[in-house]
């Protein structure tokens, strides 16, 4: 089993007195890592079985602490009614600790506000970022990758990144960028490490199906999945780019208030993220559309029929759910955007922490120079001191300055060492 950076930051055992909520697209791996860390404190109940739900539904609150005791209750938006059993125990002194697992953020965290309020907490995997996914290459998990690095302290980037010249070279540098080759021309699936490349694009056409008939039902009682399924094609094929939902609906044959619910159904199951334009200057006129991004890019491309050749968006769209996903698995707390004018300026990922701002450009090539740098330069009238310091990210070997504060990073080196 391949090591998560959540599994350092997901409590073992009480004390103190908890439930854990772990929740995050199917198959990202969140049974395999319950089990692994629980195995030995907590007895393992999947609910997906119709058979375990009846049995469990049969046990009154009152029992369920002597019955059930400390658990990991995987699939658990299919019973919700058995929340509150295991509120009633968990209130009465029964249980300390518990683990919650599901697939469906509305239908589990709805319920869990419900019953669970001011008694769990809330933990999200994602899929597997290029660091985790490096020691199946020969390499090992960085404690700390560089983007966490830069994040933490962007007022020593300079710093940092000199630093980092070691990392360009040998074994560890070698690993991390096969594992990123893997993230953008499969995603990061653990299942998917199974299987022959030939066999990949059927899993994921197989993981489209299954998607479709338990997540979208767990989330919805669609009457007509084939419109849903042509929404959700078409909206794979707008990866990191800007959201019109009129534009969507008018492809689709859909009305725009469909189209918002089937969009608002992938960001409740973990498919897709809408990143929020950047908002900080009154004085600016700003686009204010999203851009809609998808999580894995494995499931990107072979929902938008995307497979040969690697598009700029969808290099755009891999790179910056790697940083995302990187940086909130490790519990970095981040907001991020993109900035867009209405005169052409464009930065692709601003990440703000504590008040600071990183800018990141995305190329998908194997060279930068001076000019990819222009953006991020021009980007400064608008983001004031706040910029402490701009990444050109792209597909290359080297990392070195291009301007004042704006450095070139090659993708593997900044979320894989």
């Amino acid at each position: 089993m391949l090591d998560r950076y959540l599994s350092r930051r997901l409590p073992r055992v009480a004390p103190p007195r908890r439930l854990v909520v772990l929740t995050g697209a199917r198959q990202v791996g969140k049974t395999t890592l319950a089990r692994s860390l629980y195995s030995e404190s907590c007895r393992y109940l999947n609910l997906d079985s119709p058979g375990e739900r009846g049995r469990l539904a049969a046990i009154p609150a009152e029992g369920w602490g002597r019955a059930v005791g400390p658990a990991v209750l995987d699939e658990v938006q299919k019973a919700p009614a058995l929340l509150d059993c295991l509120k009633w125990a968990y209130d009465e002194g029964q249980i300390d600790f518990s683990v919650l697992l599901g697939s469906s953020r509305i239908l589990l965290l709805d319920k869990v506000k419900e019953s669970l309020a001011g008694r769990v907490f809330l933990y999200e995997l994602w899929p597997l970022t290029v660091g985790e996914l490096a020691p199946h290459f020969g390499g090992t998990v960085p404690d700390q990758p560089l983007i966490a690095r830069l994040v933490n302290a962007p007022g020593q980037v300079a710093g940092i990144l000199a630093g980092q010249a070691r990392a360009a070279v040998g074994p560890a540098a070698g690993a991390a960028a096969a594992a990123m080759t893997h993230i953008l021309s499969w995603g990061g699936l653990p299942p998917l490490l199974q299987y022959l490349e030939p066999e990949r694009f059927d899993w994921l056409d197989a993981y489209q199906s299954t998607y479709l008939e338990r997540d979208l039902g767990d989330l919805a009682r669609l009457r007509d999945l084939e419109t849903f399924a042509t929404c959700h094609r078409l909206a794979a094929l707008r990866a990191a780019l800007l959201l019109s939902y009129s534009d969507l609906a008018r492809d689709a044959g859909l009305p725009v208030t469909t189209v918002r619910r089937y969009l608002s159904y992938l960001d409740l199951s973990y498919q897709t993220l809408h990143l929020p334009p950047w908002s900080g200057n009154a004085g600016v006129r700003l686009v204010k559309a999203p851009k809609l991004v998808w999580f894995d890019p494995g499931v990107q491309r072979s929902l938008s029929g995307q497979t040969r050749e690697l598009t700029g968006a969808q290099y755009e769209n891999a790179v910056i759910t790697q940083i995302l996903i990187t940086l909130w698995s490790l519990g970095v707390k981040v907001s991020a955007s993109f900035l867009r004018t209405s005169a052409g300026l464009e930065v692709d990922l601003l990440l703000e922490h504590e008040d600071r701002l990183i800018a990141v450009e995305i190329k998908a090539r194997p060279r930068v120079d001076r000019h990819d740098a222009a953006s991020i330069e021009r980007a400064r009238r608008h983001l004031g001191d706040r910029l402490v310091a701009g990444l050109v990210v792209y597909r290359g070997q080297e990392l070195g300055p291009l301007a004042d504060s704006v450095f070139a990073v090659p993708d593997w080196m900044l979320i894989g060492t």
